[in-house]
């Protein structure tokens, strides 16, 4: 059984293990209070075995055989020294921490009755400051919701409502329209692996799913020739909108522009918007508070997907061009400050993540207790 370690405490995993499993596999047997720690993709995280567990080769399990040594306290430990068990393991596909280096992970052993007071004070320590990080990323939450709702506003008319009275617009002006209806809707291909003239030495920019991750796609991270464009790959021009039709996680729905002139493979619809009709950045503000929804078009079994029948079908409020462009101003104005809070609370979750190093390293140099001799 691989124990899934995310807690303090591991009492079983995701699979189990049979005892002829056990008996005529790698995995081996560890009593209850061995401390668990990942020796390999990725090294470091930490548990304590709650009760007798078995671990596969992806751990390097410290049983505690001297009495007087808190499981604890071992934990804390290897919590904080992450890097120097990085700093000694080996290999190529990826790093592995040995038996033997494991072995040579200097902990320092102070008396039992210092351990316990050692632990119970990084303890107290971390606990207020979890009520801090919770607090933070309720904030982080509250952000992405006030998010999605300023999106709501703009494409209900909420937003726009003062300016509509102010220059004498009626609701009436909106009209209903869908992507396909304002916009060309067209996807691309990958050209085959094997065919090295399609890649070699490639110079035109070939995007996929991953680049939706980004409002705005600035560089691509694969090339293609300009034999592949023969063969038929599409270009798409600077301002293009590329939608993600399937992907993994929560790839699927996300839109971003693309900055500069590219080709992309078939999990993404490229939607060029006929700017007469109907702004880019109205558009693109259209599809991301769509996203939920637009995820839900998908069909398909254990990766449902879009096509670009259902992409060209998605709605689209259209009201006239200039409450469009005060519409995009407001937005842009308000996600500014959502950015910069954004910014602020990450920083202040990274200066937290520091001090808990920080504790850690004075829990284990004799800083972080006094020691009565």
């Amino acid at each position: 059984m691989s124990v899934h370690v995310g807690l303090e405490y591991a009492s079983k995993g995701r699979r189990s293990i049979t005892e002829a499993g056990l008996n005529s596999s790698s995995a081996k047997l560890v009593p209850a209070g061995s401390v668990l720690f990942t020796s390999r993709a990725p090294i470091g995280y930490v548990a304590i075995a709650a009760n007798e567990i078995a671990t596969n080769q992806g751990f390097k399990s410290f049983v505690l055989k001297r009495e007087g040594i808190l499981p604890s306290y071992v934990y804390w430990w290897l919590k904080g020294n992450k890097q120097l068990a990085e700093s000694m393991a080996s290999g190529t596909t990826f790093l592995e921490l040995s038996g033997s280096k494991a072995k040579q992970l200097p902990i320092p052993i102070a008396p039992p009755e210092q351990q316990k007071q050692i632990v119970a004070k990084i303890e107290e320590l971390f606990s207020h400051i979890d009520t801090g990080i919770e607090a933070l990323n309720k904030a982080k939450k509250l952000l992405k919701q006030y998010r999605q709702s300023v999106l709501k506003a703009a494409v209900t008319g909420e937003l726009t409502k003062e300016w509509r009275v102010k220059n004498n617009v009626s609701c009436d002006s909106w009209k209903e329209s869908a992507i396909g209806e304002i916009s060309i809707v067209q996807t691309g291909k990958t050209p085959k692996r094997s065919t090295e003239k399609f890649w070699e030495d490639g110079t035109v920019p070939w995007l996929t799913s991953s680049a939706t991750n980004e409002q705005f796609t600035h560089h691509a991270d694969q090339f293609v020739t300009q034999a592949a464009v023969a063969a038929g790959l599409k270009l798409f021009e600077p301002g293009t909108l590329l939608l993600a039709m399937y992907g993994e996680g929560k790839t699927r729905g996300q839109v971003t522009e693309i900055t500069f002139q590219a080709t992309c493979n078939q999990a993404c619809a490229a939607i060029i918007v006929d700017e007469e009709k109907v702004m880019k950045e109205y558009v693109r503000l259209r599809l991301n508070e769509n996203y939920e929804q637009t995820r839900k078009a998908a069909s398909g079994g254990n990766q449902p997907n879009l096509n670009l029948s259902k992409v060209r079908e998605i709605s689209l409020p259209l009201p006239l061009l200039a409450e469009q462009a005060e519409m995009v101003s407001q937005v842009e104005q308000k996600f500014i400050a959502i950015n910069r809070l954004e910014k602020e609370l990450e920083a202040k979750l990274l200066k937290v993540e520091i001090n808990k190093q920080s504790i850690l390293t004075s829990a284990f140099s004799g800083k972080l207790i006094e020691v009565r001799h």
